[in-house]
């Protein structure tokens, strides 16, 4: 039956790009977590009115991350292919899309984050402060823990964007199921094998936001 519909498609090159799509998405997606957060933390924290007030630094942060975040991903691919090959030695594989993907969406991240952060009650903040809270008190007790409905919502979005950035690096070689719609359906004009690659990546798409909103509604305290 399988056969007879998608006569072109080879189940064990389709599990091979799904797993290395997965692979992609999931490691970008932990180092985009930390730094976005990072980031985040920093633009926060460096705006008038926050913590550590320093509009100098946070201009220099918030141009880095606007530049990034604005540069459109098959752009920035090419662009770092310098930095690629020298960190990993090569352009083609799915290693060699993570520097990429990962400069792509943590910037977009970053952003996110701040406006998480900037949504936790001032009150609660000052509470905290008033009550001599060190700074990593503050933040791993306070700021990250009220804002973590939104942290989840945001990498949630994150993470449905480094699918997609992942299937736009597959067509220049990185692999996963981009690689495969593009290489074996719309070159070979075996319509049967795209349409099957666009539906796991929906597939896909559709498991990381289910998930994501599950666990934002169990943080979600109002």
């Amino acid at each position: 039956m399988i056969a007879s519909l998608f006569p072109h498609l080879k189940v064990d090159k389709l599990w091979d790009a799904t797993l290395e799509t997965l692979y992609m998405t999931s490691l970008s997606g932990i180092a985009t977590f930390v730094l976005g957060i990072a980031l985040g933390l920093a633009l926060f924290l460096t705006a008038r009115g926050g913590l550590f007030q320093n509009k100098p630094l946070y201009s220099v942060i918030s141009v880095v991350v606007n530049v990034f975040r604005s540069i459109p991903f098959i752009i920035l691919i090419v662009l770092l292919i310098p930095f690629t090959k020298t960190l990993i030695g090569t352009i083609l594989g799915a290693n060699a899309a993570l520097p990429a993907l990962i400069v792509g969406a943590a910037p977009f991240y970053a952003r996110l984050v701040e406006i998480g952060l900037r949504e936790v009650d001032k009150g609660v903040i000052e509470a905290s402060r008033s009550m001599g809270a060190r700074v990593s008190t503050l933040i791993f007790r306070v700021l990250l823990p009220e804002s973590s409905p939104a942290l989840v919502s945001g990498i949630t979005v994150t993470l449905i964007a480094l699918v997609s950035y992942s299937a736009m690096a597959g067509v220049i070689g990185a692999g996963g199921l981009g690689n495969l719609a593009y290489l074996e359906g719309f070159q070979r004009n075996h319509n049967d094998v795209t349409l099957v690659a666009t539906v796991m990546i929906l597939i896909i798409v559709f498991i990381i936001q289910l998930v994501g909103d599950l666990i934002t509604s169990l943080l979600d305290k109002r």
